[in-house]
């Protein structure tokens, strides 16, 4: 039979748990000191004993938070603890998954993906920025310093000079006129003048991969006569047809005045029991806005091709060109009641015919406006009359669109931005062809073979809308149109007789009635219809930014369509 095992002496400790102290009764005097009874090993720090009576404030050593209570490298006891726990590593240190359908994971999910580092999309992000800075630049330009000249203050100034003896008798914000609401009968024509072009249709068919190079018209005259020099109207005065004169030009800058932003002015005259609306010789009323409504500032520079007012002389001079470049010159028109008023014997006039309306705005009052067509077609075998106008592009850093880039393939997004840059110019065009009862009205797109050569245009595309839907499209309402005219017809026959002018006001969204003296506004000057370059015409050719504008072969070649 074999040794028993041995467990040895098992001393009983009477005091508690553990075995007793060194040196008690009964206790064991070959144990080691120091030794934890507690079974562990020395690999397993979670079975270590912590000592809770150390200082850890000293900065030089280890910030490792599991290190902190059971480090026992200066303990005599285990003079091989340090070497093990120097030699100690984790094989796996990454963190436990994350689950990938938790409520977290939809929003991290796009930072753990790999990010593309395409450089075009890298590009793109620069030139945002720098865009955005450079609007941050202007934003902080225009408004942080108080001694620089404003953009209010430059471009933003009165169409007409305040003499300090007119005598202001009212005062109308804007807000008044959104409210208002008049209903008007279908006019009658009176009288149609004139002579019309036939619309060439292939021009619908433009792109701008197969743009057509505007052409210049200077044998043809374009007429802008005010309402008391058109000998017409002074006819009907005479045979008290009816009891307000105006133009469709007045009348749509009365309609839209609520769009506008620039400031206007159109002279009133009360003669006897009649109302006669002008405007000034050179008016404002015969160029046309750019960037009116924009958020974004323009050159104050006056002689800075992209200023307010250059802008405004070649909006009108491509308006002029395109309504006739967009036309069948084979000489056949279709004539009217009367030939053109304005021109004399024998004289090249542009494609126009004037429709002398008349409204009937209450049991004693009948309004007559002189309207204006630009072409004809024949759809169905039916008579149509189209208006024609061009909008114009003339550098893409300032709409932020590149119409060579997104007509085809977002034209709305196009037109889009030119209604909410040109607002009020658009609304005013869309005034017209519904006073003059176009059929149809055409868009052209026309912009600057290069943005700093403002002399040579091409036509990228021509877009045709009706304008009772056009109208509904830009939120604009006939009714409270009407109720615009209707409401300052009313406050002007009130006064007494005199001369009159409505401005508005240049920083503010209000319109003034100054009575001026009778001889105000005039000179010896009696307006006559001048040749095309010499009424609305960009800045002489010339050099700039290092390019030379090249014009002559052009020239030419439009002579000789037009011989």
């Amino acid at each position: 039979m074999g040794k028993a095992f041995d467990v040895g002496a098992v001393p009983f400790n009477s005091d508690g748990w553990g075995p007793p102290e060194t040196g008690a009764a009964g206790g064991s005097s070959n144990l080691p000191l120091n030794v934890p009874f507690a079974p562990f090993s020395r690999s397993d720090k979670l079975g270590r004993i912590a000592d809770w009576t150390r200082n850890f404030n000293n900065p030089t050593r280890s910030k490792n938070p599991a290190d902190s209570v059971f480090d026992f490298t200066n303990d005599d006891s285990f003079p091989a603890s340090a070497e093990d726990d120097a030699s100690f590593r984790l094989v796996d240190g990454k963190p436990p998954p994350r689950p990938k359908f938790g409520p977290k994971w939809r929003f991290q999910q796009q930072r753990q993906l790999p990010q593309r580092r395409d450089e075009e999309v890298e590009a793109r992000k620069r030139e945002q920025e720098k865009e955005r800075a450079r609007r941050d630049r202007l934003y902080h330009m225009n408004r942080s310093n108080p001694n620089a000249p404003r953009r209010e203050a430059a471009v933003f100034k009165s169409s007409v000079d305040i003499q300090p003896e007119w005598n202001m008798h009212d005062q109308i914000p804007f807000s008044t006129f959104s409210k208002l609401s008049f209903t008007v009968p279908e006019p009658e024509d009176l009288l149609l003048c004139g002579a019309l072009e036939y619309y060439d249709r292939s021009y619908d068919r433009i792109t701008p991969k197969n743009e057509r190079r505007l052409e210049r018209f200077k044998n043809r005259n374009f007429f802008k006569v005010t309402t008391t020099d058109d000998p017409v109207i002074r006819r009907l005065a005479n045979e008290d047809k009816a009891t307000v004169f105006a133009t469709d030009t007045i009348l749509s800058t009365l309609m839209c005045a609520p769009r506008s932003v620039y400031s206007w002015d159109i002279v009133v005259q009360r003669v006897g029991n009649k109302l006669f609306f002008d405007k000034r010789d050179g008016s404002q009323l015969d160029l046309l806005s750019v960037h009116e409504t924009s958020q974004e500032p323009l050159p104050e520079a006056k002689d800075d091709i992209n200023s307010a007012h250059s802008l405004s002389v070649e909006a009108a001079y491509i308006n002029q060109n395109f309504s006739q470049q967009v036309l069948i010159r084979d000489g056949n028109k279709v004539t009217f009641d009367e030939a053109n008023p304005f021109a004399n014997e024998g004289e090249e006039v542009a494609s126009v015919g004037y429709r002398y309306r008349r409204w009937k705005l209450d049991d004693e009052m009948y309004l007559v406006a002189r309207c204006e067509v630009h072409s004809v077609v024949d759809v169905n075998k039916q008579r149509s009359f189209l208006t024609l106008n061009a909008l114009n592009e003339f550098d893409p850093k300032y709409s932020g669109v590149d119409w060579r880039q997104k007509l085809e393939t977002q034209r709305g997004a196009v037109l889009a931005t030119e209604l909410k840059n040109n607002a009020n110019k658009l609304a005013k065009w869309t005034a017209q062809a519904l006073l003059a009862s176009a059929d149809m009205m055409k868009l052209g797109y026309v912009s600057r073979i290069h943005p700093r050569d403002h002399f040579n245009h091409v036509i990228l595309a021509v877009v045709g809308y009706k304008p009772r839907d056009f109208a509904a499209q830009i939120n604009l309402n006939t009714s409270n149109m009407w109720g615009i005219v209707k409401s300052i017809v009313d406050l002007c026959m009130k006064l007494n007789e005199g001369k009159y002018v409505l401005v508005k006001d240049p920083s503010k969204p209000q319109v003034r009635i100054y009575e001026v003296p009778a001889d105000a506004f005039e000179n010896d000057y009696v307006e006559e219809p001048l040749p095309e370059d010499e009424q609305v015409q960009p800045p002489a050719e010339g050099t700039e930014g290092g390019e030379t504008v090249t014009t002559n072969d052009v020239e030419d070649k439009q002579v000789d369509v037009q011989a």
